[in-house]
């Protein structure tokens, strides 16, 4: 289908080195497109499907964008109240998504509907929906805190007709699906800060060694280069947690909990380098001039994205508790 049919290590090389893009916004489009609106329909998706959809989003051709979270329903994807009911060769969507990357720019969304009115779990499947159709209503792009250069919008289904063979894989087989499609959202999401926490260290480190205050350089107060120390060392624990669950994971076992683990990790670790970080630079950086204050405002977003820190701390809950006893 064009890919070059690598395991998922590269993308995981490829999403590390996108974090040296001096935003947030390039690397989280580049990873809808890549890792979390087309895994399903790589694993799941009928021939014919992936042909129409998958080619030319690997080529470039297609924008994807993943049509999960709604306005009552973000984390909680059991919750979703989008539908899409069979009628003949068709699936009549109707319904809306919120928060969708690359929303409005997208020809396609691999969209989470709720296809039968069985358990949560069970009646949802994954849709290839072409953004073209009639009833398709981009009602908004949203004004956000950070990632200003990545286009989210809100999205309205009327009566949207979609031919049933751009059904993934089985009817109800959705959330399973969209769960699988997570674990590697997570991963690329770790990923993609490990450089540009680095890389806020680092310019820390220079701007407070030549920055003066009290006749004397910020760095060589004790407790300034303790810190930096101390961060430079998390974001080292967090590749090698990265690292590990990624070998696992190309070698085919259940990551659930490590993915996790990993997601949450880098959210609040994304949180607390940009925050002290920031505080180093003082007035500068209060301003927009600096890197530290973007990433401040972009890397917010790992917390929440792709799953909150609170799920993420659910989940390892979950796994810790069907732990065997020592």
């Amino acid at each position: 289908y064009g890919g070059m049919g690598l395991d998922f290590s590269y993308s995981i090389a490829v999403a590390e080195e996108l974090g040296s893009i001096r935003c947030g916004g390039i690397p989280m489009a580049i990873g809808v497109q890549a890792g979390m609106a087309t895994p399903a329909l790589t694993r799941f998706g009928s021939d014919e499907l992936k042909k129409q959809f998958l080619v030319p989003t690997i080529a470039g051709d297609f924008v994807a964008c993943l049509g999960i979270s709604e306005a009552g329903a973000g984390s909680d994807v059991a919750n979703i109240k989008t539908t899409a009911v069979r009628k003949g060769d068709e699936y009549v969507v109707n319904g809306g998504k919120m928060w969708t990357t690359s929303g409005c720019q997208a020809d396609w969304m691999c969209l989470l509907a709720n296809t039968s009115d069985g358990p949560p779990h069970r009646n949802k499947s994954l849709i290839c929906l072409p953004m073209n159709l009639p009833g398709v209503h981009v009602a908004k792009k949203i004004d956000k805190l950070g990632m200003r250069s990545s286009d989210t919008a809100q999205i309205f289904f009327e009566d949207v007709r979609v031919p049933s063979k751009n059904l993934i894989g089985e009817e109800g087989k959705g959330f399973t699906y969209q769960m699988l499609q997570f674990q590697e959202e997570r991963l690329w999401g770790a990923a993609t800060v490990l450089t540009p926490l680095e890389t806020i260290i680092q310019e820390t480190v220079d701007y407070t060694r030549q920055r003066k205050a009290f006749d004397r350089s910020i760095l060589h107060n004790q407790a300034v280069h303790f810190r930096l120390a101390e961060l430079a060392t998390e974001v080292e624990l967090l590749r090698s947690l990265l690292y590990r669950t990624v070998a696992r994971y190309v070698e085919g076992n259940d990551v659930t909990k490590f993915a996790s683990m990993a997601k949450l990790k880098a959210g609040r670790l994304a949180r607390e380098v940009t925050d002290s970080c920031l505080q180093f630079w003082g007035g500068m950086g209060f301003t927009s001039e600096v890197l530290v204050s973007r990433f401040y405002r972009d890397l917010r977003l790992v917390s929440i994205g792709g799953g909150t820190d609170e799920t993420m701390l659910s989940i390892i809950c979950k796994h810790m508790e069907t732990l065997p006893s020592k």
